[in-house]
């Protein structure tokens, strides 16, 4: 089954593209339960366009904004290729005015989920990079989704900032999108000696243990293992078009990132298998 991811956070420069780009590389070096490397498909809902920039990749021909907008634009007329094991639908600057086009259309919440349905049998994994807002677009983001990934740095106002954005999900999940749970939070450009963020952690594992028996998106949530450490090199590869694995595969970025990737998988196994005893 399709795991259908949105990264998400309402604050910018946490890291977000960072992670999608590097997260869905390490993931397609991995292979799955077949014995085959995964394929994964990353869509850019955020009208920056950074996430095609990252991959260096051609950003001219159908955008996300033709797949929302334009009734007879498939998924797969916008599909380009990133890498190998990883497609790519790219955004492009006309999307910052979806919000307000999207807004006369009945069907608004799930635009997204309707057009990628087609296409999911063809995928392990679909992550989707959200622009850092809770407009509309992040909401066909969330309907569609299956899970919620929080990148964030380790600052206090980070925190007030993830509060809210439970709560947009906690009325997602009552209404539009059932399924949506939080698997967890990366934490970016971590610094894990100092008492800052050593408070934020504790208090954000706080929060999710006390929330362990309630019926929230977040009751399973984690903090994800590794933390992905400050490093130049991830901030670098970009600007030519690179994933960290192909700009500098022995840096600690790419370290921290293929191990983080491990850990996304070994959660979901982890589900899976507890679902099957829950039926067994």
């Amino acid at each position: 089954m399709t795991r259908i991811i949105s990264l998400l956070n309402q604050k910018g420069g946490v890291g977000k593209t960072t992670t999608t780009v590097n997260l869905a590389a390490a993931i397609a070096a991995e292979k799955n339960d077949s014995g085959k490397f995964n394929k994964v498909l990353v869509i850019d809902l955020d009208p920056q366009t950074h996430l095609g920039l990252h991959f260096g990749t051609d950003t001219t021909g159908a955008s996300v904004y033709d797949l929302l907008m334009d009734e007879s634009v498939t998924a797969k007329d916008t599909i380009v290729k990133a890498r190998k094991n990883i497609d790519l639908i790219t955004s492009e600057v006309d999307l910052a005015a979806a919000e307000s086009e999207l807004a006369s259309k009945t069907d608004r919440h799930d635009l997204l989920s309707k057009k990628i349905a087609p296409i999911l049998d063809s995928y392990e994994y679909i992550l989707i990079d959200c622009p850092p807002s809770l407009g509309l677009l992040t909401i066909n983001a969330l309907a569609a989704s299956k899970e919620l990934i929080v990148p964030m740095q380790t600052h206090f106002l980070a925190l007030q900032g993830v509060s809210r954005l439970f709560e947009t999900v906690q009325a997602l999940a009552g209404g539009l999108n059932p399924q949506l749970e939080v698997t967890g939070i990366v934490l970016c450009m971590h610094e894990k000696n100092t008492k800052l963020a050593r408070e934020v952690v504790d208090d954000l594992q706080g929060f999710f243990d006390s929330s362990r028996e309630s019926n929230v998106p977040w009751k399973n949530c984690v903090i994800f293992d590794p933390p992905i450490r400050r490093c130049v090199k991830l901030a670098e590869a970009p600007s030519f078009g690179q994933t960290i694995f192909d700009y500098e595969p022995d840096c600690a970025g790419a370290k921290d990132y293929a191990k983080l990737a491990e850990s996304v998988i070994a959660v979901h196994r982890v589900v899976d298998v507890e679902v099957v005893n829950e039926h067994a």
